[in-house]
């Protein structure tokens, strides 16, 4: 006889999301985990006494959302403590105006000589279609400096006061794949950098957050994962102590109280593993770290991804020729691929052009063949423009793609009229190839990139329709079931963790979403369904507010 539930949802619409794609009525856990699905009367066999039955009233739960890639706990970051430069459809700001006067509003209010940090604006988005210069923030105020971050986080733009702490000067020598804007004539700075110049300062040398500002970030974007139905987040490029440090109190003191999938820097993954990293807590925090990330090319809006083929209309920074390039060369890239894999990390390598794709493949397919190691799970984060040819080999290699799939919505109308032009803009995130090989994959927001939300990424996986109205590519959409396992069994499977959650079986975790109706049978209209309530471990911690 089955032991007496202490919980149990019944009178639903439980999407499984098991390998047959299941449907039941209710679902009983005990223990935080689930103890049995089935129908209603099959489910209420197990109650007891002090058994809690919520009745679902014909609503949706599904399995909790799994975060296959994002920046945790950057948007919390974002919301507390910098100046946030969004144009629409998701901000206001429309011109070079509009972030000015944003900045000067920080600036009266910052103390002198501290850092103004500016985030998420996008050059192709406002009136004028550039970016602002080092003697437009200079303007905005020479007693801060200032730096602001492309939507993409790949480039940026400083002030004097800003290069000056940077060291970065006319004679700085660029990285390979990097930029350092100057001045045509006069040969001057006039603040652009892009990739490494500005990525290894931005998120290596900027003044760390306090200890409370860190937890007070984790505390706000735990909120806002939670309130889109995400029951584990993931930090996507975890690199730094301190980081690391307020990651594991959040966790221990219960004020992070969803599941964490951690990527880290490989230098910072090595220092963990080797024990040059000891932080108390470490054990009792859950922290597993075994995927080690980082960068092999940039941005598409950023004519920084690295491509065969050029840019359908070129920056007046680049050649008819320019198809962007790496930030290592193949064989550097083999090289540490290599390492890495014979450690026995897994390894997520960023890749949005095709020709970036080819290298992380290549290394793949040779670190395999130097020392093969079954179930490796490597990944291709973005995976944007990958081709047929580059899918049936990462099918060989067991190679998972992981899609930035609302590019389809936010970025397809530039990528279709500037940066890839038709035909390439009209197979981005390739999600219809993968499925027809029986890949697994996965859909993220790369959030701070695009605002959290798993069920727009279904909704963009599902639909294809950019923020113009325009279809990208009617053939790449994929059934709503499959964009919903993207986001929970094979999101659960990416992070090696399906045999604890991503389904609602017995034995799983009690990680659950309940959700205004059922995505499977509304698919134009997902991205409108309400979360109601994100439950962790058979405990809620979010539940929508009732309307007054």
């Amino acid at each position: 006889m089955q032991q007496q539930a202490e919980k149990m949802f019944i009178n639903g619409i439980i999407l499984t999301m098991d390998e047959r794609g299941s449907t039941v009525e209710a679902v009983a856990i005990g223990d935080g985990k689930i103890q049995a699905t089935g129908t209603t009367a099959e489910i209420l066999q197990l109650r007891g006494p002090n058994t809690e039955v919520i009745d679902l009233q014909g609503k949706t739960l599904a399995p909790g959302f799994i975060d296959p890639h994002s920046h945790f706990p950057m948007s919390g970051v974002q919301s507390l403590y910098r100046v946030v430069l969004n144009s629409p459809p998701v901000g206001t700001i429309r011109c070079v105006a509009d972030m000015i006067a944003r900045l000067k509003e920080k600036a009266a209010t910052v103390p002198k000589g501290e850092w103004i940090i500016g985030v998420n604006y996008d050059d192709t988005l406002i009136a004028e279609k550039r970016h602002l210069t080092k003697a437009e923030l200079d303007e905005v105020s020479s007693e801060h400096p200032i730096i602001l971050a492309h939507l993409s986080v790949h480039i940026g733009v400083a002030n004097s006061a800003a290069l000056k702490l940077m060291n970065i000067t006319p004679d700085t020598p660029v990285p390979e794949g990097s930029q350092i804007g100057k001045d045509p004539v006069t040969g001057e700075l006039n603040g652009f950098l892009a990739e490494i110049p500005f990525m290894h300062y931005y998120f290596n040398e900027l003044p760390p957050l306090t200890m409370e500002q860190g937890l007070q970030a984790i505390a706000c974007a735990a909120e806002q994962y939670a309130a889109q139905g995400i029951t584990t987040v993931q930090v996507g490029l975890l690199s730094d102590r301190a980081s690391l440090e307020q990651l594991i109190i959040a966790r221990n003191n219960g004020t992070m109280p969803l599941r964490v999938i951690v990527w880290t820097e490989p230098s910072f993954l090595a220092a963990i593993k080797e024990g040059r990293v000891a932080v108390d807590g470490l054990a009792a925090s859950g922290l597993e770290f075994r995927t080690a990330k980082t960068f092999i090319d940039g941005s598409i809006q950023c004519y920084t991804a690295y491509l065969t083929k050029p840019y359908h209309i070129q920056s007046p920074n680049f050649d008819s020729a320019y198809r962007g390039s790496p930030v290592v060369s193949r064989e550097e890239l083999t090289a540490k691929v290599k390492n890495w894999h014979k450690r026995g990390w897994q390894i997520a390598l960023h890749g949005n052009g095709d020709a970036a794709i080819d290298d992380i493949l290549y290394a793949y397919q040779e670190a395999q063949k130097e020392f093969p190691r079954a179930d490796a799970r490597h990944v291709v984060v973005h995976s944007q423009t990958a081709r047929e040819d580059q899918l049936d080999l990462m099918k060989e290699l067991d190679v998972i793609p992981s899609f930035f799939s609302l590019h389809t919505h936010y970025f397809a109308d530039r990528h279709h009229d500037i940066f890839l032009g038709p035909e390439r803009a009209l197979r981005i995130d390739p999600v219809k190839s993968a499925l027809d090989r029986g890949m697994k994959f996965t859909i993220h927001t790369d959030t701070p990139v695009t605002p959290i939300s798993q069920l727009d990424s279904v909704w963009s996986a599902v639909n294809r329709i950019s923020t113009g109205g325009r279809v990208i590519g009617a053939d790449q959409r994929i059934p709503a079931l499959e964009a919903m396992r993207a986001v929970t069994s094979y999101a659960a499977w990416q992070s090696f963790e399906e045999n604890t959650r991503g389904s609602i079986e017995p034995g799983k975790l009690a990680d659950f979403v309940i959700l205004s109706a059922n995505p499977l049978l509304v698919p134009t209209e997902i991205r409108n369904i309400q979360v109601l309530e994100t439950i962790v471990g058979g405990v809620a911690v979010y539940k929508q507010a009732a309307a007054k």
